[in-house]
């Protein structure tokens, strides 16, 4: 089999059921819904952390975030109860990225889009990639999704071009001017990241359907408690219950609509068939703060929170040829995954020098084998903008534990029978609870996870 194409797109605040083929009946998503239809689905699979960064470098790693030291977005800070952890700004020049390990083994590798993997000297260009087209320290477009931009890696276009689509020009022409060798794309979009901004006329449509739906006409916010974070105790965290925001609707149209251009170019250019796309998310859908655009229900939460709406991601592959086109995966799958699963695409040797946490999913994607993968786990020992507290959590076959560093809380589910999160069983099952909690300490003494101390300042008033 010769080496195939690679591309990883990853979009920025995506949730679980913001697209069709998940569940959206209100987001239009019919590119992504054809991609869907072409390879395979997972329905359990995550993000390695309920923000950003972490994630990305998870991605690039194939590491926990913990183990990295990017436990949280960069340029974060914040304490409540707690105090604030200290965490990794940028992605370690001594890890070995996928873009270096793929460079090492013949491919041609590019970067577009958001980063915020550090500031300089830890861009792109340092980690492997032969090119890096807008990305930098950014974690969103300081002036709007509408030109001018004012990236430092990326020059302006005129004004008022919205920048998704500017993105997906860049792409698809290094795909066009490509030379023949296998590539690596690595196209990690802003959107949907905040600001919620997107094109009058694709506004003015869902603003028509929300009404034929009768959606304005429903509840669309419910207030709760204050934000347990020192620089928002002030505020309240505020949770939308459904996916009815017409901004946030023409934003996803706009993203489907530019992975469709990218895929057609694909067939254009004869490569389709010799190429893996693997599409996913960074952590889950904003649904508790910053306006709130859109709503993970059924899952739990969202954004920055240890509940499922926080981590579990869209995740769809497709490889013609080797991935059965309908096809879906129940098995839990996390973002350290992707790591190990491209080096065994490329026909690439597991490197010695990284110790890798993801495990390949070859075997899934073929459907050559099951895979018994052992528990997933995630630590976010931070206060985030929306809400959640500090904690960590663990992942073994339908039961998922969370441990509040707050108050030391446990919390065990079964997910198969709870997707919603909504019965807490550890009073019922302490034996199992205690299982698990032994798991997740073990882990964390293994990834040397920071946990956070008692705040000495905080005040309950």
């Amino acid at each position: 089999m010769n080496r195939p194409n690679i591309i990883l797109i990853l979009i920025d605040d995506l949730g679980w059921r913001d697209l069709g083929c998940y569940g959206s009946t209100f987001y239009e998503t019919p590119n992504l819904d054809r991609f869907r239809a072409q390879g395979m689905r997972f329905t359990d699979a995550y993000a390695a952390c309920p923000v950003c960064s972490p994630t990305r470098a998870s991605l690039l790693t194939g590491r926990y975030p913990a183990r990295v030291g990017v436990t949280d977005w960069i340029g974060a800070h914040s304490s409540g109860r707690l105090l604030e952890v200290p965490y990794t700004d940028h992605l370690p020049l001594t890890e070995t990225s996928l873009a270096r390990a793929l460079k090492k083994g013949g491919y041609a590798t590019w970067h577009v889009g958001k980063w915020h993997l550090g500031a300089e000297p830890y861009f792109p260009k340092r980690h492997g990639f032969d090119v890096n087209i807008a990305g930098c320290e950014w974690g969103a477009p300081k002036h709007g999704y509408f030109s001018p931009w004012g990236l430092p890696t990326m020059s302006d276009s005129p004004e008022g071009t919205y920048l998704t689509d500017r993105l997906t020009d860049e792409a698809i022409a290094l795909i066009r001017r490509n030379d023949g060798s296998p590539f690596f794309l690595n196209l990690w979009y802003y959107a949907v990241h905040t600001p919620i901004q997107a094109k009058p006329d694709k506004i003015a449509k869902y603003e028509e359907k929300a009404k034929a739906l009768g959606l304005d006409q429903m509840q669309a916010f419910e207030e709760g408690e204050h934000f347990p974070c020192d620089h928002k105790r002030h505020l309240r965290v505020r949770r939308r219950l459904i996916q009815s925001d017409p901004v946030y609707a023409a934003m996803v149209e706009s993203l489907d609509e530019n992975v469709g251009r990218l895929l057609a170019v694909l067939d254009e250019e004869g490569i389709a068939d010799d190429t893996l796309v693997v599409f996913t998310s960074d952590n889950g859908g904003l649904a508790t703060s910053e306006g709130s655009p859109t709503c993970n229900a059924p899952l739990s939460e969202g954004k920055g929170w240890m509940y499922e709406g926080g981590t579990r991601e869209p995740w769809i592959v497709r490889w013609p040829g080797v991935v059965a086109p309908r096809s879906e995966c129940r098995v839990p799958v996390s973002s350290p995954d992707v790591y190990p699963t491209v080096l065994e695409a490329a026909g690439l040797d597991p490197l010695p020098q990284q110790h890798v946490d993801g495990v390949s999913l070859m075997g899934l994607l073929t459907g050559a084998d099951a895979l018994d993968r052992g528990a997933i786990y995630w630590h976010y020992p931070h206060y985030g903008n929306q809400g959640g507290t500090p904690g960590s959590s663990i992942r073994a076959g339908d039961l998922k534990l969370i441990e509040f560093y707050e108050d030391k809380r446990l919390e065990l589910y079964d997910l198969r029978a709870d997707l919603s999160e909504e019965h807490n069983l550890a009073p019922e099952r302490p034996k199992v609870a205690g299982e698990l909690c032994r798991m997740l300490v073990a882990w964390r003494e293994d990834v040397e996870a920071i946990i956070p101390e008692p705040n000495p300042s905080w005040s309950a008033e």
